[in-house]
């Protein structure tokens, strides 16, 4: 095994990157291409794929830190290595609980800068006004236009989620604070915006139309992660390493990092595949192909909209297919949780159509669709977070063995341990995603409101030596499930299957809050 390298694992400033010798992807070509022209610009990625990672190189660029850029690309193409002012504004921390507090993290941050260029006008008391002056203060006293670099601006939205009034005094004051970047033009000499999402981007920048929004660009479709290219030139000792700690081949190791990690597409280049990079260098790390995105936390606000406007789960595992408007605009009012999947980094390009204008969306890899399947389970069970009483390998086990009774007790036991739902409609969608979702993380093949005989199964579920055919009934009884089943003629689609067809029929009691009894059929 090759000697371990310093891998930057949560690492987000790239002077230290630098400093420390970590293992650094190049990426400063986008740098000299993005600063050459006096622009604004505007990018949406996933989180924990080098936003703040990249907006830390611009800002030692535009600090004229040629020392830490020896060696890398952009050595070779810039010359002057000017000292701009530049107003690092980072919304990954603060107070966004309430507009009070929001308003006096904001202020904190132009405190520190109202320090080194000597100004504070009492007259001025909004955000807005304030950074106006700290502007043209900047330019008067060093004779060089202002840079601001913004990461992840949409933090405080999104922590706001399920107060829509907090949502809306906070978009006013960033509205108004944005708006100061058109206003002062002529003391900026560039600006870069970053963020999660492109939620409400239209009314929070709309005074802001000089902003270019290069989030779908297939210029820098891979400004952030890491390419199939990079991976196999920058990684080769980790690489080596994981292979031969996994008693398998380079060639596979490269297959399961793809299979797991990779699939992302940003633009309409679909051919350049990028890696989550947050993920490889855990898995790097721990020469392991674990889980590691989502271990960094999930936005429940997004997982529990999914479940409330009913989203189809098992579309998820085809593709879909959506407009370009459709990608680039997201509102907090809308029924259409594509848009937020996609930013969010749940679901990815996966094909362009250029004569529609089109995108095909699909999972990328692995550790999303196992993740976020993991998330939605005990949301679908009745539970409004994550919870331990969810043990996906139990599962397996009793199925394996054929203990389809031990089974459905596991499931009832979780259905009543959660709060109770009187909706039947309600409780039989969400019985259905919930089997659904059990299975597949258990890795078997699972529909839902399978056509059979003369209707439609709840759920119908191929394991290796059996198919089971789920039928859900509230406030009824198991034997009225089990005669729908058999005077629909549910099992007769598989009667030439070969395997055993097991029929289960549910009945859940909402008097009794629970699952009041169930029938078993072979």
């Amino acid at each position: 095994m090759t000697e371990r390298r310093n891998l930057p694992i949560g690492i987000q400033t790239f002077e230290k990157i630098r400093v420390d010798n970590c293992v650094y992807v190049d990426k400063t070509q986008f740098v000299a291409e993005l600063a050459k022209y006096k622009y604004s610009y505007f990018l949406s990625r996933p989180r924990r794929f080098g936003k703040s990672l990249f907006l830390s190189t611009l800002r030692s660029y535009f600090e004229g830190r040629k020392d830490l850029f020896e060696g890398l690309a952009i050595s070779k193409l810039e010359t002057e290595w000017k000292k701009y002012p530049v107003f690092y504004l980072d919304f990954n921390v603060g107070d966004f609980t309430t507009e009070e507090g929001f308003k006096k993290s904001l202020g904190l941050k132009l405190d520190e800068y109202e320090k080194i260029y000597g100004i504070r006008n009492p007259n001025a008391t909004s955000p807005a006004d304030r950074f106006s002056d700290l502007l043209k203060s900047a330019h008067e006293k060093t004779g060089l236009q202002a840079v601001i670099l913004v990461d992840e601006y949409d933090k405080p939205l999104l922590n706001a989620m399920d107060e829509p009034n907090l949502v809306d005094r906070f978009r006013k004051i960033l509205k108004s604070f944005y708006g100061v970047i058109k206003g002062e033009d002529a003391h900026i000499r560039f600006a870069f915006i970053t963020g999660v999402t492109r939620l409400d981007k239209v009314s929070i920048f709309s005074d802001l139309n000089n902003l270019n929004d290069i989030s779908l660009s297939r210029e820098f479709t891979a400004v952030c992660g890491i390419t199939q290219e990079e991976l196999e030139s920058n990684f080769v000792p980790e690489i080596t390493n994981m292979s031969e700690d996994n008693e398998i081949t380079k060639e596979e190791c490269l297959a399961l990092l793809k299979k797991n990690y990779d699939g992302y597409h940003f633009s309409q280049d679909t051919k350049t595949d990028v890696y989550n990079p947050f993920s490889l260098m855990n898995a790097f790390f721990n020469n392991s192909f674990g889980s590691y995105w989502f271990s960094t936390g999930t936005p429940t606000f997004l997982t529990k909209m999914m479940r409330n406007i009913d989203f189809d789960y098992t579309s998820l595992e085809n593709e879909i297919e959506v407009g370009r408007r459709t990608m680039e605009n997201y509102r907090l009012d809308s029924q259409n949780v594509l848009p937020m999947l996609y930013q969010t980094g749940y679901i990815t390009i996966k094909q362009y159509e250029k004569a529609f204008d089109s995108f095909t969306l699909g999972l990328p890899n692995e550790e999303v669709k196992y993740g976020l399947y993991e998330n939605l389970v005990p949301l679908y069970a009745g539970y409004n977070g994550k919870t331990d009483n969810i043990e996906v390998l139990n599962f397996l086990k009793e199925l394996r063995a054929g203990k389809v009774n031990e089974f459905m007790e596991r499931i009832n036991n979780i259905f009543a341990a959660a709060p109770k739902q009187t909706n039947q409609k309600k409780y039989e969608l969400n019985c259905q995603a919930f089997v659904w979702l059990i299975f597949k993380l258990m890795g078997e093949f699972v529909l839902c409101e399978v056509q059979n005989g003369k209707g439609k199964s709840d759920a119908v579920v191929w394991e290796k030596d059996a198919i089971y055919i789920f039928e859900f009934k509230m406030d009824k009884s198991a034997k009225e499930a089990m005669e729908q089943i058999n005077s629909k003629d549910y099992p007769i689609a598989y009667k030439n299957d070969g395997r055993k067809i097991v029929k289960v029929a549910v009945n859940y009691s909402s008097s009794e809050e629970r699952l009041t009894e169930w029938l078993i059929e072979n």
